[in-house]
């Protein structure tokens, strides 16, 4: 299977099945020094991991991180990172009736279509629990970032019609929320409009976003290596993502040049903007501002109310799908937003490394 490995300096290969003896990433490219422990990935995948609250699967899991190569006394190697997790709580008895059929909304025919073969117990490659890897990989980037005054932080902005009041921003609400909402009113609304579709044995989607600052002007390229469209194509990659905007987004097809144009200005010697439609990106490259990335994810596809599809024979059939299963993804899914986001921008921070001579000669003969 190819398609599993990201990055070109910074880079990762994910491995593992949903219902496998356990999931991991290979972490190359990191230089050596960084502090790293255990504990500074786990951070990151508890934001992750289900059976924590009401509105996320049943399925209890600790996914706790080991670290097998790459580091040593508390500080990574230079050599390739490699990290494991576990499964522990694997019912795959609840999937084998699916193995005849293709569910509604998940990727069971066109993995048939591709491979004519599939692991059916929870969706394999394509299941949700495939993103601890690029969680556990997103956390050491994050800590690289933080080295060079970058910070990375996604929230949900809305689930369902329920949208979070960005003027009452709270930070800390992020982390302690079951919605993962900047805006604890409306997380209570939000748990309270789940629980309406938990009843009615169906599920809803919603929208995530990603703010990055501290990138400095000049990283990305401007043709096919764009910063913008790289964290495009990472944000999409993950499951059940089918929308990215970058700034203000699609909103920009209905306003005049006038309108959208970000006027630039000098203060105390800095270029700033005094608007950032942009998003923090112009041609392709970072132009000193916030990066604001946004993802819309679409419902849950395993509901259980009856629904309608065809078995491996072509016959029309009625199913009701069961197991364990998420009412919405998104609050689980932020954190592997903010991880993608991580690794491409510091992938691209470090391919910026030898795009200008002087830098070079300056870091070479000092």
């Amino acid at each position: 299977m190819a398609g599993s490995t990201f990055g070109t300096i910074f880079k990762i290969t994910t491995w593992g099945e949903s219902h496998g003896k356990a999931l991991g990433v290979v972490v190359d490219g990191c230089p050596a020094g960084l502090p790293l422990c255990e504990e500074d990935i786990q951070r990151y995948l508890d934001r992750r991991k289900p059976g924590t609250s009401s509105i996320t699967t049943p399925r209890k899991e600790d996914d706790l991180v080991e670290i097998l190569s790459g580091v040593f006394e508390g500080r990574t190697t230079g050599t390739p990172i490699s990290l494991v997790v576990r499964n522990t709580s694997q019912i795959s008895r609840d999937y084998s009736e699916i193995a005849s059929y293709y569910r509604p909304g998940h990727a069971d025919y066109t993995f048939d279509a591709k491979y004519g073969f599939r692991d059916y117990r929870g969706g394999g490659r394509s299941s949700g629990r495939e993103t601890i890897g690029r969680v556990a990989a997103g956390a050491i980037a994050c800590k690289l970032l933080e080295q060079l005054g970058v910070s990375v932080h996604a929230y949900t902005r809305s689930i369902g019609p329920i949208q979070a009041d960005l003027t009452h921003f709270d930070a800390e609400a992020i982390l302690s929320t079951r919605t993962a909402m900047p805006d604890r009113a409306a997380d209570e609304k939000a748990v309270a409009y789940l629980e309406q579709a938990r009843e009615n044995s169906d599920s809803v989607g919603g929208c995530m976003e990603c703010l990055v600052t501290g990138v400095p002007a000049g990283i990305g390229d401007p043709v096919f290596e764009k910063l913008d469209a790289n964290l495009a194509k990472a944000i999409m990659s993950i499951g059940a993502v089918k929308a990215v905007e970058i700034g203000d987004g699609t909103s920009v097809s209905a306003r005049y040049g006038s309108q959208n144009n970000d006027p630039f200005r000098v203060n105390d010697g800095i270029v700033t903007k005094s608007t950032n439609h942009a998003g923090g990106i112009l041609g392709g490259i970072s132009d000193g501002d916030t990066v604001l990335i946004r993802a819309h994810v679409k419902p849950t596809p395993s509901i259980y109310q009856p629904q309608q599809t065809i078995n491996k024979t072509g016959e029309e059939i009625d199913i009701q799908i069961k197991g364990r299963h998420d009412p919405i993804i998104v609050p689980r899914a932020v954190v592997v937003m903010e991880c993608m986001t991580a690794l491409t921008v510091l992938d691209a921070i470090l391919l910026n490394m030898s795009a200008r001579l002087d830098n070079i000669v300056s870091f070479y003969r000092k």
